[in-house]
């Protein structure tokens, strides 16, 4: 019953707004047309951020920095009995989800799924945004400039989302 539903879900959505727009005398395939053209208009100006975003995650990654700055904070998380394995996800996880799926993903294989580290390594994923990405499509879709207010209640938000997750974890 529940497959029968979700394939027909679709389609019925579709013949509802259809039918919409005929009762309202709506021009639904214009319309259609459209919202396409705009979408379209809106990639093309997100485009370069996201280039942008996307060549400073693969020089992240491939440069070796990313390791430099985890050797730099791992006193610090000795000191706060945090596990500096999960410091690569924490750095890489505001600034692209793809990119910190594959870093929790290489977590997950050398530690295993049922580990502490790999058990705070998914409630980061689940709890944290890719805040830096999100930032820039939304503003850069409106225009809009200054964004420092909103990175930085972000990327806090993220820091509690992260540090949470390996308190909770560890209790449990």
């Amino acid at each position: 019953m529940v497959n029968y539903i979700s394939n027909a879900a679709m389609p019925i959505i579709i013949l509802l707004i259809v039918g919409y727009g005929l009762k309202e005398k709506i021009k639904v395939y214009d319309t259609f047309l459209d919202g396409a053209k705009e979408g379209l208009e809106m990639v093309f100006r997100l485009l370069p951020t996201l280039i942008g975003i996307f060549m400073a995650i693969g020089a992240l990654r491939s440069s070796g920095i990313l390791d430099l700055i985890v050797k730099i904070i791992s006193p610090i998380c000795i000191f706060f009995d945090l596990p500096s394995q999960i410091m690569p996800l924490a750095l890489i996880r505001p600034i692209s989800g793809s990119a910190s799926m594959a870093v929790a993903v290489d977590i997950m294989q050398e530690f295993g799924v049922d580990s502490t580290i790999g058990m705070i390594a998914s409630t980061i994923m689940g709890s944290t945004e890719t805040t830096l990405y999100t930032i820039a499509v939304y503003t850069g879709c409106v225009g809009i400039k200054k964004i420092r207010f909103a990175l930085a209640t972000a990327l806090i938000a993220d820091f509690v989302g992260m540090l949470t997750s390996i308190i909770i974890c560890k209790i449990l």
